[in-house]
């Protein structure tokens, strides 16, 4: 299997709903950026994977139709949260089967305010089983699905492990503290845990206002090329995708009663150890992580998932703060999707965007010192997770 490389990134400033440039100018903007930072142009580009969430059929075309028409073939990628991270896997796919040489990922998102929801009413939605398992474990219908979702999955680590709401708090503080230091992030106001849990509530003990990532739009890509192509081009190779995995849901899912697994936990920890055993290295190895914390919640239980710390040990990992600077590993230094924001799309090659630049040590501000080994998670209901491991050459 051939090495992929990724050779060049590019991520626009993250923004409200209503506050950003159409999808298909800010997807252009993040395109062109990356060819740039490559040193390349588009008619180098053998293919392109393009992510969204929202949108028409070949909303992909439209981005990139405004970078170029070389004809080449576009394909169009829809994962729920994890779309941007399937884009890339499916890339790196291509370049390490040795079919392609050159190859654009790009993700975007153009949101709508407000809590996320479905958008064909008329027919079965692919979170019927979600929402039958959510009502029989937590109730609460009057709250937004995602919402219940990843709180009904925090309540349940509180009540399993004694985890106390000001642990959320704590990530989001955190969270907070590392945006401060990113241009490009949508919230960049530092806040302490007891700000977060003065927030307002939105399930009472479980969550406040603070602890959920807000709707966002933006456009972010990568181009990723095998080692011959970088060598005979003359460009730079000194990030590389060691690993990678993606799962998809098994029946424990549903049948487990664990509002944790419903949200992914078993896929997270079964994509990530994957990961692991493929790069023959474990998570004590890893330099920086950036996670998908589209709620506080699901970022202390996937601390779990991916072996950061022990089964129930998340409550002390935060507290001792080794999910930070000075820690055991840095977890979203970006200030990930609760400070970063998080358009669908793009948030996987987001994480790709930031975890580059850690370990090309161009991080400015946010460098982790010495990063040599980067894990990406990202997650999408309905379901599917990807887990990217990047190294320096």
């Amino acid at each position: 299997m051939n090495k992929a490389y990724v050779t060049g990134v590019g991520m626009i400033p993250f923004a409200k709903p209503g506050a950003s440039a159409p999808y298909h100018l800010m997807a252009a903007e993040a395109a062109r950026a990356a060819l740039q930072d490559a040193g390349i142009d588009y008619a180098d580009i053998e293919q392109a994977y393009v992510g969204y969430v929202y949108g028409d059929s070949t909303c992909g075309q439209k981005a990139l139709y405004g970078v170029g028409m070389s004809g080449i073939p576009i394909v169009n990628v829809n994962n729920n949260c994890s779309t941007g991270s399937t884009a890339l896997f499916l890339a790196r796919q291509a370049i390490a089967s040795g079919a392609l040489e050159c190859v654009l990922v790009l993700g975007f998102e153009q949101m709508s305010p407000g809590a996320l929801g479905s958008v064909f009413t008329d027919r079965p939605t692919p979170f019927d089983d979600f929402d039958a398992v959510t009502d029989r474990l937590v109730g609460k219908p009057e709250i937004p699905l995602a919402l219940r979702y990843f709180g009904g999955a925090g309540l349940a680590h509180m009540e399993k492990y004694g985890t106390p709401l000001e642990a959320f708090a704590q990530i989001r503080a955190k969270a907070s503290r590392h945006a401060v230091n990113n241009p490009l992030a949508l919230f960049k106001k530092e806040v302490t845990a007891q700000d977060v849990l003065d927030a307002p509530m939105i399930w009472p003990g479980v969550m406040t206002r603070l602890m959920a990532c807000p709707p966002t739009c933006g456009a972010a890509a990568a181009v990723l090329v095998s080692e011959e192509f970088a060598r005979k081009r003359g460009l730079r190779s000194d990030v590389f995708i060691a690993s990678q995995a993606m799962t998809t849901d098994r029946a424990s899912t549903f049948e487990a009663n664990d509002m944790m697994r419903l949200v992914g936990y078993e896929m997270s920890r079964e994509a990530a150890n994957k990961v692991y055993q493929q790069a023959g290295i474990g998570p004590e190895d890893l330099d920086v992580v950036e996670l998908h914390d589209c709620f506080a919640h699901n970022e202390l239980i996937t601390y779990e998932a991916l072996g950061l710390c022990p089964e129930g040990g998340a409550d002390k990992f935060i507290r001792e703060g080794d999910n930070t600077y000075g820690g055991k590993v840095v977890t979203n230094p970006s200030g990930g999707l609760l400070s970063k924001g998080h358009p669908l799309g793009a948030t996987g090659l987001a994480q790709c965007f930031e975890l580059t630049h850690q370990l090309r040590g161009s991080a400015g501000a946010r460098q982790v010192d010495n990063a040599r080994t980067a894990l990406q998670h990202n997650l999408g209901l309905g379901g599917a997770c990807v887990v990217t491991l990047y190294q320096s050459a």
